[in-house]
């Protein structure tokens, strides 16, 4: 038969048929093949190395702890994306290691504490997964699940019994924090990610519970702690930056699993404008965006939501080493290559990877800008000139007039 275009019943991703009867995309099949090939059972123990809290219900959630299924040495792989980046995991081998993990869970009040919350908690504490006795309601059938924010899972299922069998390991630091019911939500992210813990980590541990005062304690929603561990270090980092001198016209580029950055710092006091498309060759799609001036934003990124906080803190990052401060044009371009959702963390590791690279420096507004255009143009076939034209950012650099021009 000729070949065609068909949705993917697993991701919803596009891809080619090349035989009758295809329905998945050979980046789901490798996972389904792989999942299949473990002996599922309804009771186990396993490794966890992260709990997930749902947001349908709300405030009555799924709380889940994840896990292989069966003993595994290193199933802290399972859920590390700092892993995956150092190791270069490629997106069908990050796929097919999340398919194989099962979420155990149950619908638990999110400022309730059951059995279950507590489990949870000691699960996104601990320093090393923690060893766990499952019992299911019935035996888990294979279904990728995926998530916008967080990286995808394989089957969910009802838990009828759940132990730890293991002595968590938890860092002292967590321990204090923990323990410290007068110590608000955002002191103690700021605390732990200062002491060198990762904000995928501190996401874990916020969602259930673990940090703020302690009658405000509650269970968040895996992708909505995310965001707010994103933007809680994003602002802190704000402040430091705003101290430090401006910086150059520079341009940063960069991409990892398709996601693409053209990141453009002007010599102004801080601000922020990201822009997001998706870039096919000769075709213009819709634009999403959202800024922020040197005060910050009074509301939530709508428009381009978990990815503008996760982008942010990768650029603040660099920022910081740098010991400068910018307003902040950052535009990305999202390509096939990208060809299976694996969460918000890749967008904080392309925008990372981004500001990475050695910059282009450039001796006026206009030649940026221009060289921003010819490489869209060039990479994409994309014409950036209307990301330009709606540019808050663009518009407030071109039009303030500096103290030295009134001299």
């Amino acid at each position: 038969m000729a070949s065609r275009l068909a949705k993917c019943l697993t991701c919803a991703n596009t891809f080619i048929v090349k035989h009758i009867g295809e329905t998945m995309c050979q980046d789901c099949l490798a996972s389904l093949v792989s999942f299949k090939n473990t002996k599922l059972k309804e009771n186990f123990f396993g490794d966890s190395p992260a709990p997930f809290i749902g947001r349908f219900g709300y405030p009555n959630v799924n709380v889940g702890v994840l896990s292989p299924g069966m003993s595994e040495e290193n199933s802290w792989q399972y859920d590390s994306p700092s892993h995956w980046v150092s190791s270069h995991k490629s997106i069908p081998e990050i796929a097919r290691m999340r398919a194989g993990l099962i979420n155990s869970r149950t619908k638990v009040d999110i400022k309730s504490h059951q059995k279950m919350t507590d489990i949870a908690q000691e699960v996104a504490m601990a320093s090393k997964p923690v060893e766990i006795e499952v019992g299911l309601k019935k035996k888990p059938t294979f279904k990728m699940n995926w998530e916008q924010y967080s990286a995808p899972m394989g089957p969910a299922a009802q838990i009828k019994k759940v132990d730890i069998t293991s002595n968590p390991k938890i860092h002292t630091k967590v321990e204090k924090v923990f323990s410290d019911t007068d110590l608000k939500a955002a002191e103690g992210v700021n605390y732990l990610y200062g002491s060198g813990f990762e904000p995928y980590n501190l996401s874990r541990m916020l969602s259930v519970g673990t940090m703020g005062i302690g009658k405000n304690r509650k269970l968040v929603p895996t992708r909505w702690s995310i965001t707010a561990t994103d933007d809680i270090i994003g602002k802190q980092i704000i402040k430091e930056v705003k101290d430090y001198p401006e910086a150059d016209y520079q341009v940063f580029t960069g991409n990892y699993f398709g996601n693409y950055y053209v990141i453009m710092l002007f010599p102004e006091k801080w601000s922020y404008e990201l822009y997001e498309t998706y870039a096919k060759p000769g075709q213009q799609h819709e634009i999403w965006s959202d800024y922020e001036p040197y005060q910050g934003r009074k509301n939530y990124a709508d428009n381009t939501a978990g990815g503008y906080y996760a982008a942010r803190i990768s650029i603040l990052e660099q920022l910081q080493k740098m010991k400068r401060q910018a307003s902040v044009l950052a535009l990305r371009f999202v390509t096939d290559e990208y060809s299976m959702p694996l969460g918000v963390w890749v967008v904080r590791e392309a925008a990372k990877k981004t500001m990475q690279q050695k910059p282009i420096a450039f001796a006026s507004r206009e030649l940026m800008l221009k060289f921003a255009e010819n490489y869209a143009k060039k990479k994409f076939g994309y014409d950036i000139i209307p990301f330009f034209k709606k540019s808050y950012l663009l518009k407030y650099v071109t039009q303030q007039k500096k103290l030295f021009e009134y001299a």
